[in-house]
């Protein structure tokens, strides 16, 4: 009975997120910004230039 309730008590255990969990987050956005817009600038300066031409 004992080990039965240890196992729930470590499956209900809820402990928030630690730093290290959201500089990893914040690493893969950034990286998956840089790639975006690695890939896209060139047709993300064109249409800006279309804006500033129509202005």
């Amino acid at each position: 009975m004992n080990a039965l309730t240890t196992i729930k008590n470590f499956v209900k255990r809820d402990e928030g997120q630690t730093l290290s969990e959201y500089a990893l987050i914040l690493i893969l956005i950034a990286v998956v910004a840089i790639v975006a817009v690695t890939f896209l600038g060139g047709q993300i300066t064109a249409v800006l230039n279309q804006i500033a031409n129509a202005l």
